[in-house]
Order: structure tokens, then C-alpha cells, then sequence
């Protein structure tokens, strides 16, 4: 009763270690990167008219051979599981000293804390792609032992691709692969049913009921392999057979009118279509498309890895219960984190880069604005302390946490091109024209002085922003607050009530440009602009709204 979500901020091995209770999980699912030549991104869309989306870096795949991986694989070797340790051994062997050795060590001791954590019910879905698959698989037998290994799942998740053209010499490469395994012999597992094929219906279920104009098809009720798997034997309506029930249940099956005979006598079973499950999910999962164009119905956030929510909801509903703990260790947009949360799991995120957990929140955010359950960051910084060591760090995460405490979208990837001077933006609305107006958020961390405040006056002119805020871990000199005073205000376009239907007592002048420190930040402070119903934020791109009370068929 008194538990309360997680998010974490920071790396998962760490948290796992010291946050996460022994056999404390229901279901795992993991979406880890490996792309050695790639970066990962964020692509936020904007929904007020601008043209080109801002691209954030979120986090890039800095799994190469170095000393942490060369420290890594003693850990795994000294102290790990035998069988996972004979196995490292054997792949640096194999595979040398590279990119892929470094990520197998390095997924390897976070499954090693990932077994630890899961319940003997509980179950694990890691999802990848053929590049790395066979190794991993290596790797989760020696963990979790092949026994427990249950699925490879392949999920078709793209028609024909474009990879197999230009000359590449072999075929399109169109799906992912999800390595299930489990805690023990007895996990939580509920099968999914998909729709009937026209085909299967047309086929098995020929024969209509003239009372009710049911159809069904006639199923066997003898008993597969007689005596020996213990069938009983008897007479009926003059057949004897090992029946697939007892006479008591042909006798009630007869009573209901669920039987029916052929002219010989052999009885048969009514299978009705309208009470048919459907069929049974398999290995094989092509029923789910990837995330693309107009048919995600709002749901795609821009994020390059991205899955789809129907993925996760199958892997959820099938492995856990409600109530259950889900955890994701590698969150990045959180379709995991928030299908959990629709479908009434509570839930553990964790990722090692505050854009995502930004991210995250927003998406909760949306998806339930009405009924979010209560949830927790943990790991950020909370006071000023914590703050400074965040910078300390990593002056790029300190300003992306700094930016979302202003509620704020991120607004430039740092490792490309120069500083335009805007760290973060935020999209509102004071009018009925249609088109948003911008607060422009700029960070400094270290020395301050009235020149960054001139600074951003000339961006304030440049952007034709309405409002500029400056972000300081320091405090501001008074010539700084006098040159923000001189800035003057911004006043909201149309005054007229009948046109902005602003809260009541709402101002309708804000300092044009405003100096918040972190501290006033942290006390509650906010950033002073237009914040009615009309003049409302847009700065994300926004999942489809999906309350928990829309999913009847969970009740």
C-alpha cells in the first residue's frame, strides 16, 4: 500500500546494486543499445508550426574496450557465476579485445544483477537485434540456465527494407529478436489470443446450429493415447472408445445440447466460433508494426528506438499481473514504463541520461493527466549540493536537468554545431492567431556576469522570443539585474478577456527578461509567463492520451 513508482537518474548498474530488493520483480524488459558506429537520439517534435524538429543527443554507445571494460571483466571472471565466468573467458578468446566483447561484459554483470532481482515467478524479455542475439544467448544461459530459457521471439517489425537495395549483398534485414526467459520452471504466463484467420473460419467452423444460427465445427472427444495417458474406457450411445472425458462430463455435454452424432452414433463436440478464444500467440510476431508516419495515431515521440506500445502490451499482459513490478533498465522514452502504468503494474524506470527521464515524465504526463499514480525521481538533485556535483559530472546533464526544472524543452545536441545561446525553449499560447510564442532558457553554470545577460538580449532580439530566461547556478551582481530589468516587459497581444480566457488575477505583463537561480528554483520559483487555458504549453510532441479507465477489457 505504500508503494510509490521509480525513476531513476543515473547508471543502472549502480542503482540496481543499491536500490533494487533481491527477488523483488515480477517482469524485466530491456531495449539495450549496441551500435558501435551510432549515436542515439532524441528528435522532439514541435506541434506549433515550426518546420525542422531540434535533435538532442540522449545518450551515445560509449561501450568500447577501455579500462572500465578491462575492470569489468575481472569482476565477472574473479567473483561472477562460474559458468558466466568460463564463458567470458571463451568470448575474449573468441572475439578479442572490441566493441562487441565490451558490450557483452558490460550486459553481462547488469544481468547478473538483473537474475538477482527477479522473482522466481518472474520473467525477462530482452529485446535485440541478430548482431549481437546469438552472444547475449550465451550469455542468459549462463545466468538464468537453459532451462529457463523459453522463447526466441522474433518480431517482424518492417516490410521489405530499403537495406537490400544499392547493391548490398544479402537480404533485408526487417526484424528484432526478444530472448524470454524465466526465474524458475514456474513462471507467470498468460497466453495471448489473436483474431481467427478468415481462412480458419471458413475452414473448421462449416456447420451452423438451425435454433440459434451458431456456427461451430465438431471436435473430437476421444482420448489421445488411450490407457496409457490415463483416459477412461466405456460405452456411448452404443460406442466404445478411451473418451476425452468422464461419462459424468459427456453426460452434462449431452444435457446441454453440446454434442452431436453422426449417423454411425460417434458423438462429437460443439465448438462454437463465438465462443472461440482465437488463436494462441506464438514465436512469431508480424501483427505489430513498427512506429511510422500517420498510422501511430499520436503515439510516436520522434524518439530513433522507439517500440510500440502493442509490443510491450503483449509482453506485460502475457508475463505479469496486476499489481506486478515491471522494470526497465535502459527506459529511454518509456513506452515500457508507461504501458506498465496503463495496465495497472507498478513500475521501477531507470536511465542514465536526465533527457530521458524528462522525457518520461512528459509522457505520463499525457497519457494520464486525470489518474497518474504516484511516482518518484530518484537520483536527481534535490538541493544545491547535489546540483553542484551534478555539474561537476557532467556539465551537459546539469543543464538538461536544469532546463526541465523550468518545465522546459531541451533544445540543441551539444555535440553538433556552435552554441546558438538557447538551452531550452518553452511554447505558449496568448491569442486566438494560432501561433505559439517562445520563452528562450539559457544555462550557466560557472562565472556570470552582465555580459551573459547582454548576450541573451541579442538572442531575445534575434529569435523574436517573448521572454528570456536566464538560468544561474550562481547568484546574480546587481548590474545583472538592472541590465534584466532594462529588457522591459512583455504584454500579452489582446488584452481582451473575451479573446484570452486567462485564470483570474493571472498578470498580463511579464519581465521581458527574468534571472532565476537554481536555488529559487529548487524553493518553487517559476519562470513568469502566460499560463491560461489558451495560452497553454506545447512543447513535445504528445502521446496519444490512454487512461487506465479506457482499457474495459481489463475489468
Amino acid at each position: 500500500m505504500d508503494w510509490k513508482n521509480k525513476l531513476y537518474f543515473g547508471d543502472n548498474l549502480g542503482i540496481l546494486r543499491e536500490h533494487v530488493a533481491t527477488e523483488s520483480v515480477d517482469l524485466i524488459y530491456l531495449d539495450p543499445p549496441f551500435n558501435s558506429s551510432a549515436t542515439y537520439n532524441v528528435l522532439f517534435k514541435e506541434k506549433s508550426g515550426e518546420e525542422s524538429a531540434a535533435q538532442i543527443t540522449a545518450f551515445e554507445d560509449t561501450w568500447q574496450w577501455s579500462l572500465e571494460s578491462e575492470a569489468v571483466y575481472k569482476e565477472i571472471v574473479e567473483t561472477g557465476p562460474r559458468k558466466l565466468a568460463d564463458l567470458i573467458q571463451a568470448l575474449r578468446s573468441f572475439l578479442g579485445q572490441n566493441d562487441m566483447m565490451a558490450y557483452l561484459v558490460m550486459m553481462a554483470i547488469r544481468l547478473v544483477e538483473l537474475h538477482r532481482v527477479l522473482k522466481e515467478t518472474g520473467s525477462i524479455y530482452l529485446h535485440c537485434d541478430p548482431t549481437a542475439s546469438h552472444y547475449l544467448k550465451m550469455v542468459m544461459d549462463a545466468i538464468f540456465g537453459p532451462v529457463n530459457f523459453r522463447n526466441e521471439v522474433v518480431w517482424k517489425r518492417s516490410d521489405a527494407h530499403s537495406d537490400a537495395k544499392q547493391g548490398a549483398k544479402h537480404y533485408g534485414r526487417i526484424h528484432d529478436v526478444l530472448l524470454f526467459y524465466s526465474r524458475s520452471g514456474e513462471p507467470t504466463f498468460h497466453a495471448q489470443y489473436r483474431p481467427l484467420p478468415q481462412s480458419t473460419m471458413d475452414k473448421w467452423y462449416r456447420n451452423v446450429e438451425p435454433e440459434t444460427g451458431r456456427r461451430y465445427n465438431k471436435a473430437d472427444v476421444t482420448g489421445p493415447g488411450g490407457a496409457a495417458k490415463g483416459n477412461p474406457i466405456y460405452e456411448w450411445n452404443g460406442v466404445t472408445r478411451y473418451w476425452r472425458y468422464s461419462k459424468e462430463r459427456m453426460q452434462e455435454l449431452h444435457d446441454q445440447g453440446r454434442l452431436v452424432y453422426s449417423k454411425s452414433g460417434m458423438p462429437y463436440e460443439k465448438r462454437y466460433l463465438d465462443e472461440s478464444k482465437g488463436v494462441p500467440d506464438q514465436d512469431w510476431w508480424d501483427d505489430i508494426a513498427m512506429l511510422r508516419g500517420i498510422h501511430t495515431k499520436g503515439e510516436r515521440l520522434g524518439y530513433p528506438t522507439q517500440k510500440p506500445e502493442a509490443l510491450l502490451e503483449r509482453v506485460i499482459k502475457t508475463s505479469s499481473d496486476q499489481g506486478d513490478i515491471v522494470l526497465d533498465p535502459f527506459c529511454g522514452c518509456g513506452t515500457a514504463i508507461a504501458v506498465a502504468e496503463r495496465l495497472r503494474r507498478r513500475w521501477i524506470g531507470i536511465d542514465i541520461t536526465y533527457l530521458a527521464v524528462n522525457l518520461v515524465q512528459r509522457r505520463l504526463r499525457d497519457h494520464h493527466p486525470d489518474d497518474l499514480s504516484p511516482y518518484e525521481i530518484v537520483g536527481a538533485p534535490a538541493d544545491l549540493a547535489s546540483a553542484e556535483r551534478l555539474k561537476e559530472i557532467s556539465p551537459h546533464q546539469f543543464e538538461w536537468w536544469a532546463v526541465d526544472l523550468v518545465n522546459a524543452r531541451p533544445a540543441k545536441d551539444h555535440k553538433k554545431g556552435s552554441d546558438s545561446g538557447i538551452d531550452g525553449y518553452i511554447n505558449f499560447f496568448d491569442d486566438t492567431s494560432g501561433r505559439a510564442k517562445k520563452v528562450i532558457v539559457q544555462v550557466k553554470s560557472g562565472y556570470i556576469g552582465v555580459n551573459h545577460v547582454r548576450d541573451l538580449k541579442g538572442v531575445l532580439a534575434r529569435e523574436k522570443a517573448a521572454i528570456g530566461a536566464l538560468i544561474t547556478l550562481r547568484e546574480p551582481t546587481k548590474p545583472m539585474l538592472v541590465e534584466a530589468t532594462s529588457a522591459g516587459f512583455y504584454e500579452t497581444e489582446d488584452p481582451s478577456e473575451k479573446v484570452i480566457k486567462m485564470q483570474p488575477g493571472s498578470a498580463k505583463r511579464y519581465p521581458r527578461l527574468q534571472i532565476l537561480t537554481v536555488a529559487e528554483l529548487l524553493e518553487g520559483k517559476k519562470i513568469e509567463y502566460p499560463s491560461g487555458p489558451i495560452a497553454r504549453e506545447e512543447t513535445f510532441a504528445k502521446a496519444e492520451r490512454k487512461t487506465r479507465h479506457q482499457q474495459e477489457e481489463l475489468f
